[in-house]
């Protein structure tokens, strides 16, 4: 007699035909999670593990931002499991860095956008990163420049330059997080936004926009009127 099936092992030939014919479209939240999870977890229905996690975690982008060591102390990951989310979580910050980079003409075009909030939305420290860019308004780089507590983060505008020299960038564009979730800018934002300016007028490098990224959207200098 043949060996019975485990329940779950049609339900995950039928997510994974689902997925080859519409991709994630139609997929709950955590059916993605659990969709993940099998790929760590071939022995076990990890639809219950999903949706714990999706709990604990605030929902599906809260489990890919996760700490790794708060994603393996959680009953039934372990660390095969926790590596595999922040692989997928930091592939998808790759491609868009890549993606965003590739574009011909780049000044706050929505592949940009997308990247910074994928990557910078859910962290729980404040960054300042600058997006390098050259005369044709191509990307060169996005660096990290500075990173902060939850509250703060210190950027000296001598070091920004420096670093547009080393990539003989024409214009710049600062971006940063909020990581509490409002995007309005501070008045510590806007005083060294207005000295990371004068330095770049001051080198004849342009400023396109300063963005504020958080977790319920993003916020432009420059469409608001302050550069």
């Amino acid at each position: 007699m043949d060996e019975k099936k485990p329940h779950y092992h049609d339900h995950r030939t039928r997510m994974k035909e689902k997925f080859r014919k519409s991709g994630l479209d139609g997929f709950h939240e955590y059916e993605a999670l659990e969709l993940l999870l099998t790929y760590a977890i071939p022995r076990r229905d990890v639809k219950p593990l999903a949706k714990g996690l999706m709990e604990k975690f605030g929902g599906f982008q809260g489990v890919l931002d996760a700490p790794i060591e708060e994603l393996e102390a959680f009953p039934g990951i372990g660390e095969h499991s926790a590596i595999l989310l922040k692989v997928a979580r930091d592939c998808s910050d790759f491609y868009l860095k890549k993606k965003a980079i590739k574009k011909s003409r780049v000044c706050c075009a929505p592949d940009l956008i997308n990247y910074c909030r994928m990557s910078m939305a859910g962290l729980k420290d404040e960054q300042f990163r600058v997006v390098f860019l050259n005369t044709q308004n191509e990307i060169i780089e996005i660096e990290t420049i500075q990173e902060g507590t939850i509250d703060q983060s210190v950027v000296y505008p001598r070091k920004v330059m420096e670093r547009a020299l080393y990539h003989k960038a024409a214009a710049l564009i600062f971006v940063h997080n909020h990581p509490g979730g409002k995007v309005r800018p501070s008045y510590a934002d806007k005083e060294i936004t207005a000295s990371l300016v004068t330095a770049a007028k001051a080198m004849d490098i342009e400023v396109h926009d300063h963005l504020i990224i958080g977790k319920e959207g993003y916020y432009s200098f420059r469409d608001s009127g302050l550069l």
